[in-house]
């Protein structure tokens, strides 16, 4: 059985020191706040990158250097047959790209995952990877299986504030001082490519209602009589992520509700004070 090795890139929000324990591999997702480089997660822990969004620093990401990208891969043939490589949604960066190009000197030994994914349902896909290569599929099948699911998860997000949104050009200058006095939320939701408008409530309990209602309808629809993973998400504090793990488990009860921090990629977009709820088919067994 050939020996493959799984990597992802920090978009994932797994951490250096989680992949360690899982046997995995972990890039470093590279940001430049106010042109200066930092890379998440070795340089820039989550508490910086909040303080620094929250001053108003000047923050844009990038993609890994394709050297470091070729590098972690050539560490890892060293050891292993092949390599899978699950990096973010091709629809919101061009790295997934690169790292198809780059693949093609590798002679069938690197299977880059093209599956669509980020955060928590990306980390999801990494779970996955691990399971199919403990069951002995090749690199390229796990690829197929992983591509073969990109549309079978949904991120549903709503935020606190609108001020992110208008920064990336999201939500026009006007709309968003009025739905900031009329206390609009906006629920995005993240499925396939685009991070995209799903709806729009009145307040955060509403928000919330109409995201797990979503969730209620994919387990029914989407996802009916299949087994699903959910996940609770956020960029706000941990007491509030905490009462948010609650609700959905109160919600969904039976289902075991895995909770991370939302990749600070997303959280560019949507700053602090965020909460997510995803829902992500399950393996075949």
């Amino acid at each position: 059985m050939r020996k493959v090795a799984i990597a992802t890139d920090s978009n994932s929000g797994i951490t250096q020191a989680k992949a360690r324990e899982m046997g995995i591999s972990v890039l470093p997702m590279p940001f430049y706040i106010d042109e200066a480089l930092y890379f998440e997660d070795i340089t820039l822990t989550q508490e910086q990158f909040y303080e620094k969004l929250q001053s108003d620093c000047a923050i844009t990401t990038s993609q890994p250097a394709p050297g470091d990208v070729t590098d972690l891969w050539d560490k890892l043939l060293e050891e292993n047959d092949e390599v899978v490589y699950i990096p973010m949604s091709s629809g919101l960066s061009n790295s997934c790209e690169t790292a198809i190009m780059l693949a093609e000197d590798y002679a069938g030994k690197v299977f880059v995952v093209n599956n669509q994914r980020i955060s928590v349902t990306q980390k999801q896909s990494v779970l996955d990877a691990i399971e199919l290569a403990r069951r002995g599929k090749s690199g390229a099948e796990i690829k197929d299986i992983l591509e073969a699911m990109k549309l079978d998860s949904s991120i549903y997000i709503t935020v606190d504030t609108l001020k992110y949104l208008k920064q990336g050009g999201r939500v026009t200058p006007a709309a968003a001082a009025i739905g900031t006095i009329l206390n609009i939320k906006p629920v995005l939701q993240i499925q396939g490519e685009k991070l995209d408008s799903f709806a729009k409530a009145r307040g955060f309990k509403q928000a919330k209602k109409i995201m797990l209602d979503a969730v209620e309808r994919d387990m029914e629809e989407r996802f009916r009589d299949q087994t699903v993973h959910l996940h609770a998400a956020y960029t706000c504090s941990g007491e509030e992520a905490q009462a948010w793990k609650q609700e959905i488990e109160a919600r969904f009860p039976g289902y075991v509700i895995d909770m991370d921090r939302l990749s600070l990629s997303v959280a560019c977009h949507i700053g602090p004070g965020s909460l997510a709820v995803t829902c992500t088919k399950a393996l075949s067994e």
